[in-house]
């Protein structure tokens, strides 16, 4: 399976994880160049999952907020 179409499929919290284990691998092993590369794009596609599950989510946010802020305007006061 192609790992870089795979980020989509793991969760925000595993995603981070793996990005840390992928970080902490570069840091202290001496992977050879093809692993290098391997690595980073992996890292670069989990970024990007991260980074549209974090929109997706102001969004949702905002739609949420927005929908409280209407009902709160909308009741009469007494």
């Amino acid at each position: 399976m192609d790992e870089a179409n795979d980020s989509t499929k793991v969760s925000y919290g595993e995603a981070v994880a793996e990005l840390q284990a992928i970080l902490d691998e570069l840091e202290h092993d001496n992977i050879d160049v093809d692993r290098l590369a391997e690595r980073v794009a992996r890292a670069a596609s989990l970024i990007e999952a991260c980074r549209a599950r974090i929109e997706s989510a102001r969004v949702e946010v905002d739609r949420i907020v927005l929908g409280v802020d209407d009902e709160a305007g909308s009741e009469p006061s007494g």
